[in-house]
């Protein structure tokens, strides 16, 4: 049990080891880059979550045809 316990803990320290280095004011400007951002062009990723939603909307239908964009 004490094993289990030591198992579940330990990424817990190995992870909280990684704040304890204070982030300093040079380095805040290269954290707030575009390439840093988890999306780093917002519009490039909406218009292809778009597409591909209007695409998967068309899957289905039973008969019916056309495309996601409403296309009969």
């Amino acid at each position: 049990m004490k094993l289990f316990r030591l198992l579940a803990l330990a990424p817990a320290f190995f992870l909280g080891a990684c704040a304890l280095e204070p982030l300093q004011p040079w380095d805040r400007d290269l954290l707030a880059q575009d390439q840093m951002q988890l999306v780093p062009h917002p519009v490039n990723e909406y218009i292809a979550e778009h597409i591909y939603f209007s695409k998967e909307a068309a899957s289905g239908g039973a008969g019916v045809g056309g495309g996601g964009c409403g296309c009969n």
